[in-house]
C-alpha cells in the first residue's frame, strides 16, 4: 500500500517569511554607541591615524568615550591597533578588511543623516 507524503504545515514553510536579523544584535549594539560609526569612517578616511588625530575630529568628545570606542571596535575586529616601541610611544589605528567593508557601507548612511540635519 502506497503512502502519501505527510502534509506540510504552512506555518513550517519559512521560504516566504521575512529575514531574521537576530544574529546582528551585537554589531548593532556596538555601532549604536556614541561615535562608533563616525570613528570607523574617520579611521577609514585618514588611516593610519594616531589617537590625537582621531580626537581632533571630535570636538567636545571625552577622551574616555573615544578610548572606549577604539577599544571596542578593535576587540570586535573592525580596527587594527599598532603600537610602536618608540619614545614617546606611538599607536596607530587602521581598518581591518571587515572594518573597511563596514566603512564603505556606513559612509552613505552618515551622508544621508548629515543631509537631513
Amino acid at each position: 500500500m502506497a503512502q502519501n507524503p505527510p502534509a506540510t504545515d504552512p506555518a513550517e514553510d519559512l521560504s516566504d517569511s521575512p529575514t531574521c536579523y537576530c544574529p546582528i544584535d551585537g554589531v548593532i549594539d556596538l555601532l549604536s554607541r556614541k561615535y562608533a560609526m563616525q570613528v570607523i569612517c574617520v579611521v577609514g578616511a585618514l588611516e593610519p591615524i594616531r589617537y590625537r588625530d582621531i580626537e581632533a575630529q571630535f570636538d567636545g568628545a571625552s577622551s574616555s568615550t573615544l578610548s572606549a570606542r577604539l577599544g571596542e571596535l578593535t576587540e570586535a575586529g573592525f580596527l587594527n591597533r599598532e603600537r610602536y616601541d618608540e619614545i614617546p610611544p606611538r599607536v596607530e589605528y587602521t581598518l581591518t578588511s571587515e572594518g573597511a567593508e563596514l566603512c564603505d557601507r556606513l559612509e552613505p548612511l552618515l551622508e544621508w543623516v548629515e543631509n537631513r540635519a
